[in-house]
């Protein structure tokens, strides 16, 4: 089977499958745009792609997969110091852009150089290429790099494959579905599931630009894809939420969603939202199902294929009790296949009976659902002695009506080790001593947070997750 199974033939053509930045394509349009760039790209090592949300851009990642050349999204806003280290890491000495696009400027003097590709969606050509092996590469993902420079993930073909297939069979997903979404083409969310799972399903797409409350109402879909940050805005939209009762799934992913804005969909369009789970490396692991519980604050249980397992800091295992905390292993067909040139982050990447250690924290239930805590480097809190998560401690602090949102950290403390740090985004007026007796009365008294900040905003990445680095180096200041 093909990697693109709708596009490349078994499935009905239609005039519209495809609508991006005010473009509308037909799948044999769109396969014949990318098999042009194909022919361009052929045989080289690796093809970036300069991932700004366009049909062109589609094209260009088509187009290296057709030809079996791994494709290495590059993130639009980059600056030349990242820029040139991604193309020089990944080997890539093609740049494709939209036609009449400016690519951005060179990197340092020292950076690599990179032959420009222009796509025109008007190029067609009838060249046929073979289907590439299942364990060649398809993509070099590069990771946010929050502790260095970015680190590029090698997904193999049979990895999108798989995760593709597995999300197909959880969400019910096929050719009768119209997926909307707007988010970003250089993530696993955006592109292998927003883009990719649209040609292999045989679902129309509709990308809607920015991920706005309106576009998303307008566009009539039945599949939605959105991040926490969307969905906030969309359940504080009530007229933009209620157009969206027509649809058949809403799908949250790339952080966890707060539980008041689950509940607020919920009522809102008559849909519990689907949540899961997943990261570069791994794809989507865990789910919530289309014909299944949607518990909110859980990610569901693994796809097909997956395994998970907890392991404490002792490396013993961890008791699916609903209560206790370890660190998330994964292992199965969705896994990458390693960090290109980096041996060292491999070594400490996998276990030694080839386990993925996720590096995030999370609970498991008796019946088998996941809880994500958070990441085990900031969202698991040792202070004096305990074991706090600090997903538990946001999620009371939502639960506040004065609260519209909420970012916890440990900050470190000569007395307890790590402090619990509250950054509180207040929806009314509210005290720093209020919301601590508040969390005290829900949670342990142990989990309440000894400081909290009110602020008008928190830091986030283009996925809408917070930089809690950031927030843990403003802790230090003050």
């Amino acid at each position: 089977m093909t990697l693109l199974t709708a596009l490349q033939g078994g499935f009905g053509d239609s005039g519209d499958a495809l609508r991006i930045d005010g473009r509308t394509l037909s799948r044999e349009q769109l396969l014949g745009a990318a098999t042009a760039v194909a022919d361009r790209v052929a045989g080289a090592p690796a093809l970036a792609v300069l991932a700004r949300p366009t049909a062109e851009t589609v094209a260009a990642v088509v187009g290296g997969l057709l030809a079996g050349v791994p494709v290495v999204p590059l993130p639009p806003d980059s600056g030349p110091k990242e820029r040139a280290h991604i193309l020089r890491d990944s080997g890539a000495a093609l740049l494709a852009h939209a036609a009449g696009d400016t690519p951005p400027e060179d990197g340092p003097a020292d950076g690599p150089a990179v032959t420009a590709v222009p796509v025109d969606l008007a190029e067609r050509s009838a060249t046929t290429y073979a289907e590439p092996a299942a364990g060649t590469a398809a993509f070099i993902l590069y990771t946010s790099g929050t502790t260095g420079a970015p680190k590029g993930a090698v997904i193999h073909r049979s990895a999108v494959a798989a995760d593709l297939d597995a999300l197909a069979e959880a969400w019910q997903w096929d050719a009768g579905d119209t997926l909307v979404h707007g988010l970003p083409l250089f993530h696993v969310h955006g592109l292998v599931l927003g883009v990719l799972g649209a040609l292999r399903t045989g679902s129309r797409l509709v990308h809607t630009g920015r991920p706005t409350p309106a576009a998303y109402a307008e566009a009539g879909g039945s599949l939605y894809f959105g991040v926490p940050t969307v969905w906030s805005r969309v359940a504080a939209d009530g007229e933009a939420a209620g157009r969206l009762a027509s649809a058949r799934l809403l799908v949250s992913g790339s952080a966890p969603l707060p539980v008041p804005v689950f509940e607020r969909l919920a009522a809102l369009t008559g849909h519990a939202p689907i949540e899961r789970y997943g990261m570069t490396e791994s794809l989507i692991t865990a789910s919530t199902r289309a014909d299944g519980e949607r518990r909110p604050g859980s990610v569901g249980l693994p796809l097909a294929g997956v395994r998970t397992r907890l392991v404490g800091e002792d490396g013993g295992p961890v008791p699916y009790d609903g209560e206790s905390v370890g660190e998330l292993q994964v292992a199965g067909p969705t896994l990458f296949a390693g960090y290109l040139n980096r041996p060292d982050a491999d070594a400490e990447a996998w276990t030694a009976d080839g386990w993925f250690r996720t590096g995030d924290v999370a609970v498991i239930g008796p019946d088998g659902f996941h809880r994500i805590v958070g990441r085990a480097s900031v969202d698991l809190i040792k202070s004096g002695g305990y074991r706090i998560g600090a997903g538990e401690v946001e999620a009371a602090l939502r639960d506040h009506p004065a609260v519209a949102d909420a970012a916890v950290v440990g900050a470190p403390d000569e007395d307890l080790g790590q402090a619990v740090v509250a950054y509180v985004i207040p929806d009314g007026p509210v005290t720093g001593e209020q919301l601590t007796a508040f969390v005290a009365e829900r949670l342990s008294v142990h989990k309440r947070p000894r400081r909290v900040v009110l602020v008008p905003e928190l830091p986030r990445n283009a996925m809408g997750k917070v930089l809690k680095k950031q927030l843990l180096a403003e802790s230090a200041l003050g």
